[in-house]
């Protein structure tokens, strides 16, 4: 039947997920994103020895944000388990609890920089502290990039499972669950990026 036929050829457009445009595309994107992390690092390594500048110590909350953080990566998950045993309330809990982990880890991280200024660390004070700055604040940017694609999850849950066939197609759906998939390895990437993050200017600290 041309119907079964059509399903058929959307399931197989998904099936080889490694090769999918929308894959291969987050996944240049990612590679972007470390690379560029990478160069500003080196950067920074590169500044701090020949200006013989001094470590900054962190704030606190750098290290509370990266405990959000890993907690919104739990809970994206939570939300694509949920997903493949079709289990509605527990996917709309898992990506609300994504979103307002999110959204504490902004606020948080807010907080971070103005106990920074409170410090009298300034964005000008030094090499250092520009780079802390720089480095924190694309960080930043990149959560509110992933923020409107999570939000768009949270309204087609709402529009869409209203009854128990809407349902049955939105957990059937090849391009539902792909994106899904590639939602949850983002958040996982600013997850490891904020770990690193804070690793690298931590140790920056202790080495002095």
């Amino acid at each position: 039947m041309p119907g079964l036929k059509n399903q058929d050829s959307r399931y197989n457009e998904y099936a080889n997920f490694a090769f999918h445009p929308h894959n291969v595309l987050l996944i240049l994107i990612l590679m972007g994103i470390t690379a560029l992390f990478l160069a500003l690092t080196g950067s920074f390594v590169y500044t701090r020895v020949q200006s013989s500048l001094p470590p900054i110590q962190l704030p606190g909350l750098f290290l509370f944000n990266t405990l959000i953080l890993m907690a919104s990566s739990l809970t994206i998950t939570w939300a694509r388990r949920a997903y493949k045993t079709d289990q509605t309330r527990h996917y709309q809990q898992a990506l609300w609890a994504t979103l307002l982990l999110s959204l504490v880890f902004l606020v948080m991280q807010f907080l971070a920089w103005r106990q920074l200024l409170a410090q009298n660390i300034q964005f000008n004070s030094d090499n250092s502290a520009s780079y802390l700055y720089l480095i924190s604040a694309l960080h930043f940017a990149h959560v509110i990039a992933g923020l409107p694609f999570l939000v768009l999850f949270l309204r087609t849950t709402k529009r869409r499972m209203k009854d128990q066939v809407s349902v049955l197609v939105y957990f059937s759906d090849p391009e539902k669950r792909l994106k899904l998939r590639l939602l949850t390895l983002y958040w996982h990437f600013l997850d490891g990026l904020w770990i690193y993050l804070v690793l690298f200017f931590f140790v920056n600290q202790i080495l002095g």
